[in-house]
């Protein structure tokens, strides 16, 4: 006998919550609030197509070897390319074999860090420098002596009589366009502070990420990347102001002595070199002039952004000292001493507006009547609206 069975499936719709969209990007500014503190370049200033057609021309090869474990030392493509771009932009010869891949600055700082220190070793740092870098700093308990800067940068005979009585490391410095003073190194205090290095037996650590950023017709002094044969230097670079933040890619430009360390690490050894799928996707952007393209857009952009700020703070905000930049990101505001910033920046929620108070960049927790301003992420209206808003916010204390 045979039985007929019959099954009755019940397709019953499931109806989800809803929900409010998920968070894509690092900081959530509510659309009544200029902050003139970014440091972020805007969703307006991200290439899109550039990048879309570089990776649209790797991935239309019959060839997938970007997603394997990437060789150490990063992308062998990318590094040429790079090299070449580099080469034009710093009127010096840049070699493939002298460049490693990282992911980022703060990435490269990290593993600076976990491979040349252990906790308690010394480092020095400008005074003021890049807050963000003095976090990593601690996070590695690192013992960080400040060290005196003026308008043309890095004073060197503060920094000799520091190396009187410390035994540092290395020095982190960002020599070009400098956050957050806005300030470039000059050439003969780059010459003089490397003779330091190489008497004392210390490392250089440029970062350079505002080096190709130069918005007036004066170009910078030379990358510190001229200086690698001295194997006293690492230059780092990165892609998050010149093309894209979310790209996480950069690199760090060294003598192959100092880069074997780094490729010869536990973490390229477990996980090869980083970023591949990244760095094949940019291959075509760089090697294309796209790159070099886009960073010409900047600059003019940048020279217009720097005017109105300039122009903005001279009309609402008088009674602040700044040094005008000549590229970068940053303006620099030093207030009269009676100007707590930090506790002004409390104040401007009230106001729809926020920036970076000084004591942030000093490793002292000093510069209390300092502020940094950003001129990049926003348009000549807000920034004229956010200069006026901060000055009306100082007004009502």
């Amino acid at each position: 006998m045979m039985f007929l069975r019959i099954e009755f499936r019940w397709h019953i719709p499931i109806i989800l919550p809803p929900m409010n969209p998920l968070p894509v990007v690092q900081t959530q500014i509510p659309p009544d609030v200029i902050d003139l503190g970014l440091g972020n370049p805007p969703l307006s200033l991200l290439p899109l197509d550039l990048i879309h057609t570089s990776a649209q021309k790797i991935l239309s090869q019959n060839e997938n070897s970007f997603l394997q474990y990437g060789t150490e030392q990063g992308d062998g493509y990318l590094r040429a390319a790079l090299a070449d771009s580099l080469s034009k932009g710093y009127e010096f010869s840049v070699h493939a074999e002298n460049l490693f891949i990282t992911a980022g600055i703060s990435n490269a700082l990290d593993l600076l860090c976990s491979l040349f220190t252990k906790a308690g070793d010394t480092i020095l740092v400008e005074e003021p420098s890049y807050f963000l870098a003095l976090r990593i700093f601690a996070d590695h308990h690192l013992n960080v002596i400040p060290i005196e800067t003026d308008e043309h940068g890095l004073v060197p005979a503060s920094l000799a009589g520091t190396l009187a009585s410390a035994s540092p490391k290395f020095l982190y410095l960002i020599p070009t366009f400098q956050n957050p003073s806005g300030h470039t190194l000059s050439q003969e205090r780059r010459e003089q502070i490397l003779q330091l290095a190489i008497k004392h037996n210390f490392i250089i650590v440029a970062d350079e990420a505002y080096q190709l950023l130069h918005s007036s017709g004066e170009k910078p002094p030379k990358s510190f990347g001229a200086y690698i044969d001295s194997q006293r230097v690492i230059a780092l670079g990165s892609f998050s102001k010149i093309l894209a933040p979310g790209l996480r890619l950069g690199w760090m430009q060294a003598h192959a002595n100092i880069l074997n360390r780094f490729a010869n690490s536990g973490l390229m050894d477990s996980g090869g070199g980083l970023n591949p799928f990244t760095s094949a996707a940019l291959r075509g952007a760089v090697a294309s002039g796209g790159l070099e393209a886009n960073i010409g857009k900047l600059r003019l952009r940048y020279a217009n952004q720097i005017a109105v700020m300039d122009e903005a703070l001279h009309r609402h905000l008088p009674q602040a000292k700044y040094i005008l930049p000549h590229g970068g990101y940053f303006f620099w505001l030093e207030f009269p001493e009676a100007v707590d910033v930090s506790e002004l920046r409390k104040r401007a929620s009230n106001f729809k507006v926020d920036f970076r108070p000084g004591a942030l960049f000093s490793s002292k927790s000093e510069m209390k009547n300092f502020m940094r301003l950003c001129f990049v992420y926003y348009e000549a209206e807000q920034i004229e609206e956010g200069v006026k808003r901060i000055a009306v916010c100082l007004n009502s204390m």
